[in-house]
């Protein structure tokens, strides 16, 4: 009896033990799926957060670059009626950019302790551009004017000996930002050849200009004389380089980005140091929009032998508008700025827009003033 007694206690001591075991079995299930519900949730709402973030940036993107390309259309309308001006308000113009670009070049001299003559690097800088203008047989004569001026000051104004780097950038100012640029003056004021036809659009766009001239000879007599023709064929060379300038590097940007792989420091690794983005494809999609564009403004501007002179006209101006964008870049990167200033919003400075055309002016001037003229006498006489 007291052994059947011991194991009807041992039977119940076990079942106690098991319902014990199930209800701690069942206790840790439900933990355990309201632990994974809790993880799901989290990890739902950490995708949610992640896709409007993404969304969000999308959205953020195409806003930009719908920005982009109001704004460079914006530009482009306001920089043709800016060539088509006359040669006063497109020289003055000009000048105004200079002053601007000059004091951002300076600003960011001066960032890294360097304080050069920049109230003579401007002055001279604007004396080149109005005496390209009025009297273009002087304008190589500003230069060295200005630089000996510079010296001079240096040496009488100051109370110590001024450093290389001073002297430097003071004519780096005139020379970059002066002298070079105001080649595009002297070009605008290139009239063309009798003897060289008009341009194609010239049928479609004469008798506008005769009505306007018309008027303006009626309604302002005195005023009138003192007020030429905007259109000319240095205004007319102006245009259609500037626009080849410009969808250079708009062809550059949108092929690099698509297709660039080989990057232009491995064959020029100082070129690659101071724009490590630039790829050869992208210089390569540049080169191929300039050359289509300078090709079409040959035509239009019935240049002998266009099927040579604009793709070259083009390939040159691709290759100098690099030039141009890598020496802005190199100045940036020694001083450590992102942009040379914030005037255009979310575009940078003056100079961030401009550094393409500076280097492209010189040789552009030649182009309209002797290349071109000396094809056509060569094609007058028909040379073999």
């Amino acid at each position: 009896r007291q052994m059947g007694d011991l194991l009807s206690a041992c039977d119940s001591m076990l079942d106690i033990i098991g319902k014990e075991q199930d209800d701690g079995t069942v206790s840790g299930t439900s933990t355990s799926v309201s632990v994974s519900a809790n993880t799901s949730a989290s990890t739902s709402t950490s995708s949610a957060a992640n896709g409007n973030a993404a969304m969000s940036k999308n959205v953020k993107k195409k806003k930009k670059s719908s920005r982009s390309v109001l704004f460079g259309a914006s530009m482009g309308a306001i920089v043709t009626c800016w060539v088509f001006s006359g040669n006063f308000l497109f020289t003055g113009l000009f000048t105004l950019m200079t002053v601007l670009g000059q004091l951002e070049y300076y600003r960011m001299v001066m960032k890294v302790g360097i304080y050069p003559a920049r109230k003579i690097s401007v002055v001279g800088a604007c004396a080149m551009f109005i005496t390209a203008l009025f009297a273009p047989t002087l304008h190589q004569i500003c230069l060295p004017a200005f630089a000996t001026y510079a010296m001079i000051w240096f040496l009488t104004m100051r109370r110590t000996v001024s450093t290389i780097p001073e002297i430097a950038t003071t004519f780096t100012g005139m020379f970059y930002l002066g002298y070079i640029p105001s080649f595009w003056v002297r070009i605008g004021l290139i009239q063309g050849n009798p003897d060289q036809p008009m341009t194609l659009l010239h049928p479609f766009v004469a008798p506008l200009l005769d009505s306007i001239g018309s008027y303006t000879k009626s309604t302002f007599p005195y005023f009138s004389q003192f007020v030429e023709s905007p259109i000319t064929a240095g205004s007319v060379f102006i245009f259609w380089t500037w626009i080849s300038i410009a969808f250079s590097d708009v062809g550059a940007y949108f092929m690099g980005r698509k297709f660039g792989k080989h990057k232009l420091g491995s064959i020029f690794p100082a070129a690659g140091a101071a724009s490590p983005n630039k790829t050869i494809e992208g210089y390569l999609g540049g080169t191929l929009f300039c050359t289509a564009f300078a090709t079409v403004g040959s035509i239009i501007m019935q240049w002998p032998y266009w099927y040579l002179t604009g793709p070259i006209h083009g390939i040159m101006l691709a290759f100098l508008g690099l030039v141009g964008d890598l020496t802005a870049s190199m100045l940036k990167r020694d001083s450590g700025m992102k942009d040379f200033g914030d005037l255009l919003p979310e575009h940078g400075g003056i100079m961030d827009r401009v550094d393409s055309f500076i280097f492209t002016a010189p040789y552009s001037w030649c182009v309209c003033q002797f290349m071109i003229p000396a094809l056509w006498a060569r094609a007058r006489l028909a040379i073999p």
